[in-house]
Formats: structure tokens, C-alpha cells, sequence
């Protein structure tokens, strides 16, 4: 066994008795300085045990892929932090240091070059977990490597990477500069056969990156994307509004500085596409309104791009409706793959 894997082993052994700690206590009062919606605990204590819990999650990656992959856990540098509380302090705009996870078929053929996806995790405030395992599966299946970061502002790394929060900003340079890693360090992957994928936040990202730098990737796809920033501002409660005005985040609201907003919307860079693209949509999304991504499409449309899209009509599973387990999902995910498949030429691509 790897040195690796024994130390994310040991940990989760170790995390045992916490949470069944956790489970057993009750929840400890929230705090009321916090200007982020109240967790369970205070933002400290849940950081903490978010970086007990990605611990432990960690080695499910390891032994749950072992028998298809080669997977590690490295560590990059990507843009200096956004949020230098003192610009002249020690370090203070060192390069953040950026965790990754990285895939490799065991059964691929290494003296010829091969496609690699480039995987963004969803959620504000998330990290890649494997609740998205059964999608690397099917990926390493097909023969493409895999690198999937945990950008700034994930959880799993303590208080101050969960506070390093760029949206729409820098944290597109975490998932930028991953690929960048990946290509260096594997001299078989193919720079021009690179592609984004991410679903949610994920799909926010993928677009940010696409629309940012338009001749790195082959091929994306954005599945139910957040799209709009000021209209989910709209439709969003006001708990989570203020999540983006806390002082670590975007540090305004929309209506003090809409502007910035659009900014970091991808319906405002539509522009700027080059990339064959495809999007998905379900018409009852309960987290992403369907009414972003209808404003992401009627505005590609303005411009002119070339893009396939997609809009399920009430499909079971809402936000998730492709990523379950369910026939349709299935179906979904393979018509994802037969799309990538056409620029990226894996060895075993979907029929």
C-alpha cells in the first residue's frame, strides 16, 4: 500500500470515535456574527469537521477505483490569493497552494497520446467527494484520464482555504491551471485533446473556463450550469444572498455592486465561446431555475455560437436528474459521453 493511502487510512480510523461524537451530540447553538447562513456550528468547528470527513472520503478513492486506476492526490500552485487581508505580510501573495486529485487508467496505452478531462467539482462551499465515483468509473472505462482539483473555497482544507473563496474569479485559475499540471507531468496527454466538464457550480466553471480561455479546450459540457448571477440573486433567499456579500466572498451585494455580478456571470461572456459545447438543463431544477440557463441559451443564440443543448422536461431527480443511477441518467450521461467522444477520440468511447 502507497504512503498515501496508510495516511488517509490511519485518519479515517482515527475519525471513527468523532463521528459518532457528532452523531451523538446535540448541535451546538449557532453563531449570530456569522454573516453566512447558520450551520450546525460555528463556521470554525464545521471546518474542522469537513477535514475530517474529506479524510475519510479520500480513501474511498483509492480503494473503490484501485482495480480500474492509477489515483493520487497532488498538490499545485495556481494565482496568489484574492483576499490578502495584508498585502505586505510574509506570503501574503504567495501562489495558494491547490489540492487535486488525478486519474489514470491502468489498462491505457502510454505510447501514443491520449485525451484528458479536466473534472470541476459543483457546489459554492463543496469539494470532489464520491458521490461523483460512479462518473469517474465511467470515464476511466473509456480510456480518458482524469484531473479534478478542489479549487479555492472548498471545504476539506480548514477556515482559511474555505475563506480564500474567489467566484467567478480566481477560483477559475485553480481549475485552469490544473490541466496545465496534468500536461506537464504526463508527457502522453494531448494538449489539444483537453476538455471541461462539471455539472451545478462545475458547470459554472467549465463555462467561466471555456469563455476565458477559448483555445485550450477541445470540447466542454455544462450540465444545469448557474449561469446568471443576478437573476439567482433574485430567486434565492436572502440566507444565501448574504453568503455572497460576507467579506470574504464577493464583499457586496447585487444591488450595491450588480456590476461585479455581472461580471462573474457566464450569460455575459457568451461572446467570447469557441469551444463546441453542450449544455443540459431539467425544467424543474429545484437548485439552478431553469431560467439561468434559458438566458445562457437565448443569449449564445444572439451571438451567433454554435452549441447543442438539451432541456429535460420535469425529468425525475430535479438538480441531479443525470447523475442518479436511474435508466434516464444513464441514457443522459451516455449521450454526454458520445458528444465528447467525437473531439476527444478515447479508446473506448460509448456505442
Amino acid at each position: 500500500m502507497r504512503q498515501a493511502q496508510r495516511f488517509f487510512v490511519s485518519s479515517a480510523l482515527l475519525a471513527v470515535p468523532v463521528l459518532a461524537w457528532q452523531a451523538a451530540a446535540p448541535p451546538p447553538a449557532s453563531t449570530t456574527q456569522s454573516t453566512a447562513p447558520a450551520p450546525p456550528a460555528s463556521l470554525a468547528e464545521r471546518s474542522d469537521f469537513d477535514m475530517v470527513t474529506k479524510r475519510i472520503d479520500d480513501v474511498l478513492w483509492f480503494t473503490r477505483l484501485a482495480d480500474i486506476a492509477d489515483v493520487d492526490k497532488i498538490e499545485y500552485t495556481s494565482s496568489p490569493p484574492a483576499h490578502a487581508g495584508n498585502p505586505k505580510a510574509p506570503g501574503a501573495v504567495n501562489p495558494l497552494i491547490i489540492h487535486a486529485y488525478t486519474f489514470i487508467p491502468k489498462n491505457l496505452d502510454r505510447t501514443k497520446k491520449q485525451p484528458l478531462i479536466t473534472f470541476a467539482h459543483q457546489g459554492v462551499h463543496a469539494n470532489f467527494d464520491t458521490s461523483d465515483l460512479h462518473v469517474m468509473r465511467e470515464l476511466l472505462e473509456q480510456g480518458y484520464s482524469v484531473i479534478a482539483c478542489d479549487y479555492r473555497g472548498s471545504t476539506g482544507y480548514g477556515l482559511g482555504f474555505f475563506q480564500q473563496i474567489d467566484y467567478g474569479g480566481r477560483e477559475i485559475d485553480d481549475v485552469f491551471n490544473s490541466s496545465g499540471w496534468m500536461l506537464e507531468r504526463y508527457p502522453f496527454l494531448d494538449s489539444h485533446r483537453v476538455d471541461m466538464v462539471g455539472w451545478s457550480h462545475g458547470g459554472f466553471i467549465t463555462l467561466m473556463n471555456i469563455m476565458e480561455h477559448p483555445s485550450t479546450y477541445a470540447v466542454a459540457y455544462a450540465g444545469v450550469p448557474v449561469s446568471d448571477l443576478v437573476a439567482r440573486m433574485g430567486y434565492e433567499p436572502e440566507a444565501y444572498r448574504q453568503l455572497y456579500s460576507a467579506p470574504y466572498h464577493i464583499g457586496k451585494s447585487v444591488r450595491d455592486d450588480i456590476e461585479e455580478y455581472r461580471r462573474r456571470s457566464p450569460v455575459n461572456h457568451v461572446k467570447d465561446l469557441q469551444t463546441p459545447l453542450l449544455i443540459h438543463a431539467n425544467t424543474n431544477d429545484e437548485d439552478v431555475n431553469y431560467l439561468e440557463v434559458e438566458h445562457l441559451i437565448q443569449a449564445l443564440k444572439a451571438e451567433g455560437k454554435k452549441f447543442e443543448y438539451k432541456v429535460y422536461e420535469n425529468a425525475p431527480g430535479g438538480h441531479y436528474f443525470n447523475r442518479t443511477d436511474t435508466k434516464l441518467a444513464r441514457e443522459s450521461r451516455a449521450e454526454v459521453y458520445r458528444f465528447l467522444a467525437g473531439y476527444l477520440h478515447p479508446d473506448h468511447p460509448v456505442k
